[in-house]
């Protein structure tokens, strides 16, 4: 037998496991080159500015760290049932696995958790495959987080680079993808509390503990164990207690640091390392003596049974990591100390106490609430802290122990799996319910995920649909339906126009453009359409024909709250770079699609809060909408007008057999839901086709989706093409031959 087969054979059979090997040369570039020297300085906020201020940006070792991924995916292939097992995938080391597991199993239960800091946005702006990563991890169902800071800058990265917004709802966070909702999870992982106790029971611990209580006698113990690397400020502690043994002569020959630095072996840590004991070898020389060493510096592996013991021992913990994402000591502090009832501390109580100092800049920081929290980088501040902990009164010290405690003992490991879990399980109940098409290729792959009921709207079943009926209602937004929304000039094209003109040339056709701008935008822009009708200001504006005057069925006229309002929008407009105020007859609308993402989605949520205030009392109301705050009479809205609309033509004896409602964002779900209660609600128009649309594949009221513009047009060209065959047939007639009315 290979020695392959029989590692995969002992792993399984003791440990349910099955390996992934990786050639060492493979090996080498993805987790030497782009994790431990391109990801982890990345998250950990160390950008290579200079050649030898890390690494650069290596193509091939992205390249193996893609490979590796995919042999993972490939493993994980083998061994899984889609339908019914979970997927958990942890650490930045295999942020690309979510798309290749999605690419192969549509509906998988698929989590994933970053046990590392995520970095601000302008940080991860500067990685070059930053969009690969995203879209990676965002194939999961739930990414959970060990900080909320760490799920803002996710989330932050998501909306600058991918224009993806999250939306929170009964206290979780989401972000809507493709008609997927990928949760965010805020949840610092926790101990195994059962190890840990178990530990503490053995001899060889108690033998220890006795061992230290010896060495250490009549000493005050402030205990420091860290990883050997650049981010763990070993350094920073260290001036802090040369600091406090200066400025508090007392604490000489009664104060022991003990760090415990675990090594490893990169060239930066040789560096950290000369540091490091020279740091020790000065304050042991300026305040130590032959019996008295202010710092024992432990530069070994040290046993689990032996940090049992020294955490046991200590009075203090310090811990002054400059960023770090999981950071278990004070944790394992916490319950070593509560297990071991006292230490050697000079007051020789034998209550439960302890004291914390921990980094604000490491994971567990906001869990531990009285925990003496310090900036690192401010010498003072540790070493005042260090004096505020060795003077705490007794009292204080057990009550902040039982603080900590209590949090550590419920919220340990199986606490964290439990709730992540549960959350991911919650999140895909509905996998099977929906239905599911993967589109894109590499890491723009994603899946669509839509409603059993929801579906692309076929061109042949509307058309067909279309040719045998005689009486149609056809109800057109214009932005973002007959124009990208991203388009500069939103001037209708001569394809539109024409396109309109060849739909209302047909006798058993009403088509209205149901649109939010002024009458005055749509009257210019849709003059060469003499039979179209138009309704503007979200239908508070409405003309059958060109012919007619523009009429309205609301009866406001109280406009005075626009008085309120606009200094308001001023005030937020002066404040918000990008901004700007549209003034329409019956509205005013903040627009901040050209702000800074973050910024303008902020002062957007602020504004609206302001102004729901302000008009708690006034007939108007706030509405957002895709870059943009409305403000607006009661009442107005696309849903009344196209309700209007039917009724009208059952009213005239005329009611439709045809209805086809089409637009893109969040008025014209107003649209959707009017038509489809008031088709039910009129007997005469319950036969009727009915085929309300939104552009884009999302989440929506409509039942029937078309993917852009491009398809709307396609689909209107259909519509028309007997109008547009017999007017191009006259041009011909007349000499004259337009591109424009066959394209």
């Amino acid at each position: 037998m290979s020695q392959r087969k029989r590692v995969t054979r002992t792993l399984l059979e003791k440990f349910n496991c099955v390996p992934v090997f990786v050639a060492s040369d493979l090996r080498r570039k993805y987790l030497d080159g782009f994790c431990k020297h391109q990801l982890w300085p990345l998250f950990h906020y160390m950008l290579p500015i200079i050649p030898d201020y890390g690494e650069r940006f290596d193509r091939s070792l992205w390249q193996a760290y893609v490979t590796v991924n995919v042999m993972f995916a490939n493993t994980v292939t083998e061994v899984i049932n889609s339908e019914e097992d979970y997927v958990w995938v942890h650490d930045y080391h295999l942020m690309a696995l979510p798309t290749f597991i999605r690419r192969r199993f549509f509906k998988v239960k698929l989590g994933f958790f970053l046990h590392t800091p995520f970095p601000a946005s302008d940080i991860y702006m500067t990685l070059p495959v930053r969009e690969e990563i995203l879209r990676g991890l965002l194939n999961a169902d739930l990414i959970g987080f060990q900080t909320f800071d760490y799920a803002r800058h996710f989330l932050s990265c998501c909306s600058r680079m991918l224009g993806i917004h999250f939306k929170t709802q009964r206290g979780y966070i989401g972000l809507d993808y493709f008609g997927r909702t990928v949760g965010i999870k805020i949840l610092p992982v926790g101990i195994h509390m059962g190890r840990l106790m178990d530990t503490l029971g053995y001899s060889e611990t108690q033998a220890k503990i006795d061992e230290l209580k010896t060495q250490y006698k009549d000493k005050v113990i402030i205990l420091g164990v860290d990883d050997l690397d650049i981010f763990q400020g070993i350094s920073l502690k260290l001036l802090a207690m040369e600091q406090l043994l200066k400025e508090n002569s007392k604490w000489r020959g009664k104060l022991v640091m003990v760090q415990i630095a675990n090594p490893t072996s990169t060239q930066e840590v040789i560096e950290i390392q000369d540091e490091i004991r020279a740091s020790v070898m000065h304050i042991n020389a300026e305040f130590g003596t032959e019996e008295y060493k202010p710092v024992v510096l432990i530069e070994q592996q040290v046993s689990h049974i032996e940090r049992t013991a020294y955490y046991t021992v200590s009075d203090c913990c310090i811990v002054t990591a400059v960023r770090d994402g999981l950071n278990l000591i004070p944790y394992e502090y916490t319950v070593c100390r509560h297990g071991s009832g006292s230490g050697l501390g000079v007051s020789g109580a034998d209550s439960k106490q302890s004291t914390l100092i921990i980094s604000e800049f490491i994971g567990c920081s906001p869990s531990l609430s009285g925990a003496i929290r310090v900036n690192p980088w401010n010498i003072d501040d540790v070493s005042g802290a260090m004096h505020m902990a060795l003077t705490m009164p007794d009292t204080e010290k057990e009550m902040r122990h039982e603080k900590h405690y209590k949090y550590v003992s419920t919220h340990d490991i199986a606490h964290w799996v439990r709730s992540f879990m549960g959350d991911l399980k919650n999140g895909t109940k509905s996998h099977s319910e929906r239905r599911c098409w993967g589109i894109g290729l590499g890491f723009r792959f994603r899946i669509v995920a839509l409603d059993a009921g929801f579906r692309k709207l076929s061109l042949e079943h509307i058309t067909s649909a279309y040719r045998r009926t005689k009486n149609r209602l056809i109800l057109l937004d214009y932005d973002g339906t007959m124009v990208p929304c991203n388009s500069i000039d939103k001037t209708p094209t001569l394809e539109v126009i024409s396109l309109l003109n060849a739909l209302c040339a047909d006798s058993s056709n009403l088509v209205f453009i149901v649109s939010g701008r002024s009458r005055d935008v749509l009257h210019d822009w849709f003059a060469p359409c003499k039979r179209l009708g138009l309704s503007a200001e979200h239908g508070f504006f409405n003309r059958w024909q060109q012919d007619q005057e523009w009429t309205s069925s609301m009866c406001i006229s109280d406009f005075d709250w626009k008085e309120v309002v606009y200094p308001v929008l001023q005030c937020y407009t002066e404040s918000t770079d990008g901004s700007s105020i549209e003034a329409k007859e019956t509205a005013l609308v903040w627009h901040y699609q050209d702000a800074d993402p973050d910024f303008g989605s902020w002062q957007a949520r602020e504004l609206r809060v302001h102004l729901e205030r302000i008009l708690a009392n006034k007939p108007a109301v706030v509405k957002s909408g895709h870059c943009i705050v409305e403000v607006k009479p009661q009442g107005v809205s696309k849903g009344t007008v196209a309700e209007e609309l039917l009724l009208s033509q059952v009213k005239a004896g005329n009611p439709p057999d045809f209805l086809l409602c089409i637009g893109d964002d969040r008025s014209d779900e107003d649209m959707f839901e009017s038509i489809a209660t008031a088709v039910k609600g009129f007997p005469e128009a319950s036969l009727a086709d009915v085929f309300a649309c939104t552009v884009g594949q999302k989440p929506s009221k409509a039942k029937y989706y078309l993917e852009d513009t491009v398809e709307v047009l396609k689909m209107l060209h259909e519509f028309s093409m007997p109008s547009l065959l017999q007017e191009d047939h006259e041009w011909r007639n007349h000499g004259v031959f337009s591109c424009s009315k066959l394209c």
